[in-house]
């Protein structure tokens, strides 16, 4: 054998997949490290489930990667899998020639991609090239295979991912995003048309493209991670690992039945979570930070529970996904006894569920309690004394209180409000790992409306209630408790349902907060260098 695959499988300093830029922050491209990481969990779940055995000591074993994009996944599995066989299969070439025509598959997610993915595994693009690697692949897609896809436009939607004929409906002279993976009704069949013949994978893995525009107003985009899990499980792998947003913990647009499905599988046998998607992913801020999990099909347990609180200090725990009267996931491993002492206090019984009376998020407003849409604006100075104020994206305004006809109950209380979604990156962890949750937040007084870029947290008679309710709403009590419900991103009525509501009649600072519940030394101090101070404006 000549020296190019002994070349091509060498390490190298800097690592070109470590360089490249990603496409965007809905399609990511996969650092080495972190895929490195989920191998050696795939490593890890394949030794005790086989008495020991190496995974990549296997020549039977055969991996796909159903989204690849900078083929890193492949590229290192194929790696691994050269090292280890060394001994069964001695000869170099007839070893990579067995690893990459029987073992290791791709699918492209579009025609740049499947490329790049080819160069990075067989070091050329045309898998039967002069500079490949391989010998023996029967044609130059070689096992990374992508042929352009089209959507199934079904009044106006995709009938597979839901995107929007209007956006991606656009010709053939740009990508289609139609994803062949999640693109069948017979995935099966479909794997089998693609490779040549029936497949049957132990080990799927991947990053998949997070979401696509549908065409609706400013960011609006419907997830599809999710439909490359559910589909990589119709496979029947028997290990799955894929890195996705951490968004569906908490919420995510129609991904309810996504996340109930994954949080009672008892076959998730590993989940770890960076609340800072930029933990790993350098210069990327995915909304709600990213997770990776390890799927088991024949090994049903709870679930070991990786937190990253910040990048070197990880905290592990083996609990359930769903705790008893919870919907979502408790994301902070360290957190989570907090929660459970809130709920004992104000229940009396053990449980993550308060009743209605005791709800904060029951008094919390909807995301448009003025009927005021994101980009209204008001006048700049009244033009009639009985107008009223109007807190709006970028500053104040002024409109007729004539033209309020939602919430006229609420124009003339006191109001606490905060904005609707952490523009300010309030949700962000910054470099010591802390975050403020809640933005820009304060009083208004009566007289006084709000767009939908804010809610209310409480409206009052008196502004003295008002002021209490603010001074609860600015601890690190009460918004660590928020922190634990939400992504930070976006801050549904939902996100406030672990926090009690209080006695306004007087104000509350963390030392009372953490006295009530009785917290331990470690729980304060755990909240306390997770949640910053935060300032607080008051007009009126």
């Amino acid at each position: 054998m000549n020296g190019k695959a002994s070349l091509s499988l060498r390490g190298r300093n800097p690592d070109v997949l470590t360089c490249i830029a990603n496409l965007s922050n809905d399609e990511v491209f996969t650092p080495p490290d972190l895929a490195n990481r989920m191998l050696d969990t795939l490593t890890e779940a394949w030794a005790a489930n086989n008495d020991g055995a190496d995974l990549w000591a296997d020549k039977t074993v055969k991996f796909l990667d159903p989204c690849t994009k900078s083929g890193v996944f492949l590229r290192e599995i194929t790696g691994r899998l050269t090292r280890r066989l060394a001994e069964e299969i001695p000869d170099l070439q007839e070893r990579v020639d067995h690893i990459l025509t029987r073992q290791v598959f791709g699918i492209g997610i579009t025609q740049l991609t499947s490329l790049l993915a080819r160069r990075s595994l067989y070091c050329s693009k045309h898998a039967r090239g002069e500079h490949s690697i391989a010998k023996s692949l029967a044609n130059d897609q070689g096992n990374i295979w992508f042929e352009r896809t089209e959507h199934a436009w079904v009044d106006g939607r995709c009938e597979y991912c839901g995107a929007s004929e209007k956006t991606l409906g656009r010709g053939e002279d740009l990508e289609s995003h139609a994803y062949a993976f999640i693109h069948s009704d017979d995935l099966e069949s479909r794997v089998a048309e693609l490779f040549g013949g029936e497949m049957q994978f132990d080990v799927i893995i991947g990053n998949p493209p997070y979401q696509l525009g549908d065409g609706g107003f400013g960011a609006s985009a419907v997830p599809i991670y999710n439909k490359f899990v559910e589909q990589a499980k119709n496979l029947n792998p028997r290990l799955l690992t894929m890195v996705i947003p951490a968004r569906w913990f908490f919420g995510g647009r129609g991904l309810d039945s996504f996340r109930k499905e994954m949080l009672t599988d008892k076959r998730l046998r590993k989940l770890v979570d960076y609340p800072d998607s930029r933990a790993v992913f350098q210069g990327v801020d995915v909304a709600g930070g990213i997770c990776y999990f390890l799927w088991d099909r024949d090994n049903a347990g709870e679930c070991e529970v990786v937190s990253y609180r910040s990048p070197d200090d990880p905290c592990t725990v083996t609990r359930p996904l769903l705790e008893p009267g919870a919907d979502v996931f408790i994301r902070f491993n360290e957190g989570l006894s907090v929660v459970q002492k809130v709920m004992l206090v104000e229940t009396g019984a053990e449980g993550i569920a308060l009743p209605d009376g005791k709800r904060f998020d029951r008094q919390v407003s909807s995301q448009r309690p003025f009927g005021l849409r994101t980009y209204f604006r008001g006048t700049e100075s009244k033009q009639d004394n009985s107008d009223v104020l109007v807190l709006q994206s970028g500053g104040r305004g002024y409109a007729p209180r004539s033209s309020i006809s939602v919430g006229l109950e609420l124009v003339d209380k006191w109001k606490v409000f905060t904005s609707k979604s952490s523009a300010e990156h309030a949700g962000q962890v910054d470099k010591s790992g802390m975050r403020k949750v809640l933005s820009l937040s304060g009083l208004l007084p009566p007289g006084s409306v709000v767009t939908e870029t804010y809610v209310l947290l409480g409206c009052y008679d008196t502004k003295q209630e008002a002021e209490n309710c603010l001074s609860y709403v600015t601890t690190k009590f009460f918004r660590f408790l928020v922190a634990t419900r939400s992504s930070g991103q976006d801050l549904p009525r939902s996100a406030y349902s672990f926090v009690p509501l209080q006695d306004f009649g007087k104000p509350w600072n963390d030392a009372a907060l953490y006295a009530k519940y009785g917290l331990t030394a470690d729980e304060i101090e755990f909240i306390e260098s997770t949640i910053r101070p935060m300032d607080f404006e008051v007009n009126g």
